[in-house]
């Protein structure tokens, strides 16, 4: 049996690392993908699926030193479901609504956004490039 989802979007937010007990790096991230098409009247309608994004080792560690906020990526890797429903993990909001989530485990990311764009897309002002990694960055 096998299982690969590929998805493709941008970062809603800074990456967050930790550690488990044993020092394996773990980074999580959430990623929104985008996908517009017009309804049966004609409209257009946009639609945002978000995914939560999980990174061990090494892969994680680079996640963390090269992801922002804004930045795009593809991410390659597994679907990780609920042992209880087969499905999206559920979870209850903190105002006691339900909700789920789509989680992947992360076998490859790439990072798509131009090494000299900010969070959002934006470039990065000139004065800032003294301060990015000199070295490509790491596949």
């Amino acid at each position: 049996m096998y299982q690969k989802i590929v998805i493709v979007g941008r970062l809603g937010r800074d990456p967050e690392m930790r550690f488990t007990p044993t020092g394996q790096a773990v980074t999580s991230f959430s990623v929104a993908t985008d996908r517009q098409y017009n309804d049966q009247a004609g409209k257009p309608v946009k639609e945002t699926v978000w995914f939560r994004v999980t990174a061990w080792g090494k892969l994680a560690e680079t996640c963390n030193n090269f992801l922002q906020k804004g930045k795009m990526v593809l991410v390659e890797g597994r679907l990780s479901v609920d042992a209880k429903t087969g499905g999206p993990r559920i979870w209850t909001a903190q105002d006691g609504t339900p909700r789920a989530s789509y989680e992947i485990v992360a076998a490859t990311v790439k990072f798509l956004s131009a090494r000299n764009e900010g969070a959002g897309g934006a470039p990065v002002a000139e004065d800032d490039m003294d301060s990015m990694p000199s070295e490509e960055i790491p596949f």
